[in-house]
């Protein structure tokens, strides 16, 4: 259009004798350039006007077999991806070394965005999708236009992060086609200074069990944080539950850990106050089930490990340096008071053979020299689960391991050769210094507020 522009100024200039002045003005160059123009349509004609590079491809050009191998891989093999995350594993897996606005352009031809494009852009394509869905004639066509229309998105607010490393961590879980057919939970704790993400585990459901697997990660490789702050779930506070079983109030167990260890807990409602990790499992629910699925990951164990290597990568490309920020975590426990303050509760009773029944099978109460101990009928009991699965009991004030009871002897006195019979087996027995005493664990649990509206 520039080009046949100039052509008819030119050419009603030469044919009229016109004035050189408003055909400069016209065009917007000098009275000597006009000159210029004027003497080479007089030798060359129209052809003069036609840019040197009409029809050539730029040296920088993408090839068109790339374009379309980038398109290719998007639709088949990395799909769902976001752009960003695209052109690093372009990079990283298929040697294809291509900016993000490269991609996008390419991807935008075929009205494909990144599911992190913004509400503005998805308006423009749904705008365009719709025009051309409706001057099309083929149903095909119309049905694939439909399909590229996306829906929008609400996004979160910002807030200022916190001072110091280990003053807020951030904690919750999302349900989410991370790997495989099946919905998993993935339990995650942010620092709310840094936003790194300084524990992750995986578990069918949000659970007690998978947040003291993120806690446990947490005061191993940092120590203990000064605060945690998540939403209501029952793991971590609720004003009434008309259960009143020790085995099912994950509020007061995972409380009274953190109690034992000095952490505070803060609880809210609304979403938007821990945005951080909300944005987190936004940003991780784009690029981690790429990984996983590129991982051949298929199963929660798989996942688990993956996890160890894919976080310190992640928190490398993403989190602020850590060693920037001053650190307010405190000294780390050693690994028996951890083992022992991430437990699992619940309440027996001693049976009329002195044992006590947990999870269907009869254990029997045993002190350090591995010899049996005897109660009454009726006594109450608190099993003990440890992190690593060790099982004790709590009765009064003492402190007992529990031995499994077989179904059937393991040999026979009449049938089988005589045995010199072994001697008890020493058992490890915390110290009465350990953090799940009865008395002091039932105090804390009269004392909570949702107990004693039930009560």
């Amino acid at each position: 259009m520039d080009e046949n522009h100039k052509y008819e100024i030119i050419k009603k200039l030469v044919d009229t004798n016109g004035n050189k002045k408003t055909a400069a003005l016209k065009i917007g160059c000098s009275d000597r350039h006009i000159n210029r123009l004027i003497k080479d349509y007089k030798e060359e004609g129209k052809a003069f006007f036609v840019h040197g590079n009409r029809g050539r491809k730029p040296a920088i050009t993408l090839p068109t077999d790339t374009k379309q191998l980038i398109l290719d891989l998007y639709r088949n093999k990395y799909y769902d991806c976001n752009l960003t995350h695209f052109s690093e594993l372009l990079a990283e897996k298929e040697n294809i070394k291509v900016s993000v606005s490269t991609i996008s352009s390419t991807l935008r031809k075929e009205f494909i965005l990144s599911p992190k494009a913004k509400r503005s852009t998805k308006k423009e394509v749904k705008k365009e999708l719709k025009a051309l869905q409706s001057k099309t004639k083929s149903k095909k066509k119309a049905a694939a236009f439909q399909s590229s229309i996306l829906e929008l998105e609400d996004s979160h607010p910002r807030r200022p992060r916190c001072a110091y490393f280990g003053e807020m961590l951030q904690m919750d879980a999302s349900l989410h086609h991370w790997f495989g057919d099946t919905k998993t939970q993935l339990h995650i704790a942010v620092d709310d200074a840094t936003g790194a993400i300084l524990g992750a585990y995986f578990d069918m459901q949000e659970t007690l069990n998978g947040y003291y697997h993120v806690l446990h990660k947490v005061l191993n490789s940092y120590g203990i944080p000064y605060q945690f702050f998540t939403d209501n779930r029952t793991v971590f506070e609720y004003k009434k539950k008309q259960e009143t079983s020790v085995d099912k109030d994950t509020f007061t167990q995972f409380g009274y850990a953190c109690k034992q260890l000095g952490i505070d807990i803060q609880t809210s409602s609304v979403a938007q106050a821990k945005g951080r990790v909300e944005r987190m499992f936004g940003t991780l629910q784009s690029r981690l089930p790429i990984e996983l699925r590129l991982a051949n990951v298929s199963s929660i164990e798989e996942a688990n490990e993956f996890l160890n290597s894919y976080i310190k990568k992640f928190n490398k490309q993403f989190a602020l340096p850590i060693d920037s920020i001053k650190s307010v975590f405190e000294t780390q426990p050693d690994n028996e008071k951890i083992n022992l303050t991430l437990a699992v509760l619940s309440s027996r009773k001693i049976d009329n053979g002195s044992c006590l029944k947990y999870q269907n099978q009869y254990y029997l109460p045993v002190n350090g020299q591995g010899i049996a101990v005897h109660h009454r009928k009726g006594t109450t009991a608190m099993v003990i689960k440890a992190f690593n699965g060790d099982l004790y009991s709590c009765i009064g004030e003492q402190v007992y391991a529990l031995e499994l009871l077989p179904e059937h002897k393991l040999s026979s006195k009449a049938f089988d050769l005589a045995t010199i019979p072994d001697a008890p087996k020493k058992k490890y027995i915390p110290p009465m210094s350990h953090p799940w005493k009865q008395a002091s664990f039932e105090k804390y649990a009269k004392s909570q507020l949702h107990r004693k509206e039930v009560a």
